[in-house]
């Protein structure tokens, strides 16, 4: 039996088939890369919240573990409570041989729009201001989701905390936001919001 030869060649159109995003999360343009992004991070939030009862038990570091797993694809490296400038709840790194991108992430089960704040006053000071987009997953575990996070989105817009600049802005995916802070470096640093629907009806 004759095994055909593979190439990088084929590999990379297999790739561009199948998943493309995979390849988009190497390209060097932020908007593209952002996007590919989103795209892996809003299956892995997505798997999460199909295994709301599974994971009930869960506290905010095991729904994390849960989370990084779920993101962890061949280009993607995810790490828990790495140190930067303190201890981080998520750290994601997309490195080829040109580029290595940080992503900074806080995790914090919901509890009204001030706790929200409090994460991003921490992912902030994690940050050295040279990392890409960080992110705020909210862990949301009591109902009505949507009307929680637009709860976190007009108290933002309306308090302007940590620096914020101008109001927030609409992401792809369901229950997500973007907001921009000068931060200290004097970089404008965005921050993607993110919730997480972890309700168990009846609980």
């Amino acid at each position: 039996m004759t095994v055909p030869k593979s190439t990088a060649f084929e590999l990379s159109e297999l790739i561009l088939r199948k998943a493309p995003e995979y390849l988009d999360l190497l390209s060097p343009d932020d908007a593209v890369f952002e996007k590919a992004f989103d795209a892996q991070l809003g299956r892995a939030v997505q798997g999460l919240e199909t295994n709301s009862k599974n994971f009930a038990p869960l506290k905010e570091d095991g729904l994390t573990a849960a989370l990084a797993l779920a993101l962890a694809v061949p280009c993607i490296e995810v790490s828990q409570q790495l140190h930067s400038n303190g201890h981080v709840d998520i750290t994601i790194k997309i490195q080829d041989c040109h580029l290595t991108r940080t992503k900074l992430g806080e995790a914090k089960i919901y509890d009204g729009p001030e706790w929200h704040f409090q994460g991003v006053k921490q992912l902030l000071g994690y940050s050295t201001g040279r990392e890409c987009r960080g992110l705020v997953i909210a862990y949301v575990k009591k109902a009505n989701i949507e009307g929680l996070m637009k709860k976190v989105r007009e108290r933002m817009d309306q308090d302007l905390p940590e620096q914020q600049q101008g109001v927030t802005t609409d992401l792809p995916s369901k229950w997500c936001f973007l907001s921009k802070h000068l931060h200290p470096s004097g970089a404008v640093v965005e921050i993607g919001h993110v919730g997480c629907n972890m309700h168990v009806v009846g609980e």
